[in-house]
């Protein structure tokens, strides 16, 4: 493991598509500068049509603007968590050199399934309870 980095196993399920589709597991790297799972566009056909599928523009690490897919709703099992039901996000990314790709796991579903980054041994751990701090209160701030 290289340090500083975080890959877990999750399971990916579209449940809610005209037809449902088997799992896919992928390992994906924690990214908490990222809002959704990502996942390679090369990838999309494995999931089949979702519910909803929308083109959204967002803002990459690089600061530059990327086209994605959005879709869902998904079921998402990050493992040793329990699994949630969110979007996610489909985006062009380049294949490593074996041919892979590094989809990414981003802080809405980790808060989502209870998990926070342990930097100290690199590693998921559970949360007790939802952290609603951040989400603010109808009407704060007016």
């Amino acid at each position: 493991m290289t340090v500083g980095r975080i890959v877990t196993s999750v399971q990916v399920e579209n449940q809610f598509g005209p037809r449902p589709t088997p799992p896919v597991r992928v390992d994906a790297l924690v990214d908490t500068g990222a809002s959704h799972l990502v996942l390679p566009r090369a990838w999309k056909e494995k999931f089949g049509a979702f519910a909803i599928e929308r083109p959204e523009e967002t803002r990459v690490a690089t600061q530059e603007h990327a086209s994605v897919t959005l879709c869902g709703p998904a079921q998402i099992e990050v493992e040793g968590f329990s699994s949630v039901r969110t979007d996610i996000l489909f985006l062009d990314m380049k294949p490593d050199d074996d041919g892979g790709y590094e989809p990414l796991l981003g802080y809405t579903v980790l808060e989502l399934c209870k998990a926070a980054v342990d930097l100290d041994k690199h590693r998921l751990i559970p949360l007790k309870y939802f952290d609603l701090k951040r989400a603010g209160v109808a009407g704060e701030g007016r």
